[in-house]
């Protein structure tokens, strides 16, 4: 299995960066389609587990738009072969001083294109960087 092929990692960038476009404008109508429509997708946030499609669509429908703004940090996209990428990056909200967001996204190709199957949010005290 060939890792990091470029034309793989630059699509999926180009679909990370068109998820994290409509997060932060809450285009709820892209973030479904960039989710798997499938009972097996997942999604763990920072309050919430969804199972499947549907609880993640209905999340999103109910969740508040303020405060969606956030800057990047640290994001690595990494592509096993063809078909599978891992998107990993921080995130850093003003709303949370002192905290840092974790997320990672697992994209998967199928026929109508790059999908997340699988994402884990997370918000943490920031580390000390020291230690």
């Amino acid at each position: 299995m060939e890792v990091d092929l470029p034309d793989v990692v630059a699509e999926v960038s180009a679909a990370f960066a068109a998820y994290e476009k409509a997060l932060t404008s809450n285009d709820v109508a892209t973030l479904n389609a960039l989710f798997r429509n499938d009972y097996r997708t997942i999604r763990y946030g920072i309050g919430e587990n969804l199972y499947g499609y549907d609880a993640i669509a209905a999340f999103r429908a109910a969740r508040n738009p303020a405060g969606l703004m956030r800057d990047l940090s640290n994001t690595v996209i990494t592509a096993y072969g063809r078909d599978t990428a891992v998107a990993s990056t921080l995130f850093h909200r003003a709303s949370a001083p002192g905290r840092v967001g974790r997320q990672m996204q697992t994209w998967v190709r199928f026929a109508e294109g790059w999908r997340i199957v699988a994402a884990h949010v997370s918000l943490i005290d920031t580390p000390d960087e020291k230690a």
